[in-house]
């Protein structure tokens, strides 16, 4: 398991499954989450698409770790902290 060396303490951190490596040194994450609708309480599933800095070498399927950093470009404020489980093509 992979790990970014000095990282900040403060921000949001999330765990998603890399759907696309295509950009340099970008990885695009997409993180499943479950919500209560705002008017009638139920319990949604919602997905979200996110744009991270990928330094340590993410592959597609992989399941990573992100934290929120300062903007790095117009799309990314995400950057890639860990790579938690590799993606095994069987």
């Amino acid at each position: 398991m992979k790990k970014q060396k000095n990282i900040e303490k403060s921000g949001k951190t999330f765990q998603g499954k890399v759907l696309s490596t295509k950009n340099t040194k970008t990885a695009v994450i997409i993180s499943n989450f479950r919500r209560p609708h705002s008017l009638y309480k139920k319990i949604v599933k919602h997905r979200k698409k996110y744009y991270a800095h990928n330094e340590l070498g993410a592959q597609v399927g992989d399941i990573v770790s992100i934290k929120e950093t300062r903007p790095l470009s117009r799309l990314k404020h995400f950057i890639v902290i860990s790579i938690d489980r590799h993606h095994d093509p069987a």
